[in-house]
């Protein structure tokens, strides 16, 4: 049993920052990748960032590359979203996830664990 509970979404003007946060808890898991998704509303869930638990490595989507940071803290089980910049088409529910055996570089099926999703919205 793994649970990941996201925090930190809000309400936030056009050019605005916001950090989420995600934090794994319940039973041990090997993680090889945790990574950030979302969705607005009628479109297709996508990958924001992703980051391997080993090594230093990361993936971003086109559209949030050189906006967001995603890092992590291994110890405290923990990956953050650094969103600055914020336009209001980042507007969606940001869901974290944790792949046990995938890579940066992996899609939505190599996720095995899905946080409840957290609100972000950003006004114009």
């Amino acid at each position: 049993q793994v649970q990941l509970v996201e925090s930190g979404g809000g309400l936030v003007l056009s050019g605005d920052s916001l950090r989420l946060s995600c934090t794994a808890s319940g039973r041990s898991v090997s993680v090889s990748v945790m990574g950030w998704f979302r969705q607005a509303p009628g479109k297709e869930r996508e990958l924001v960032a992703a980051i391997s638990w080993s090594g230093v490595s990361t993936n971003y989507a086109g559209s949030v590359r050189g906006r967001f940071t995603i890092s992590r803290d291994n110890a405290k089980n923990t990956v953050l979203l650094q969103m600055n910049s914020l336009k209001p088409e980042d507007t969606a529910v940001y869901y974290c996830a944790l792949s046990t055996s995938g890579t940066i570089w992996s899609p939505l099926s190599a996720y095995d664990y899905w946080g409840q999703g957290t609100q972000v919205t950003v006004s114009s």
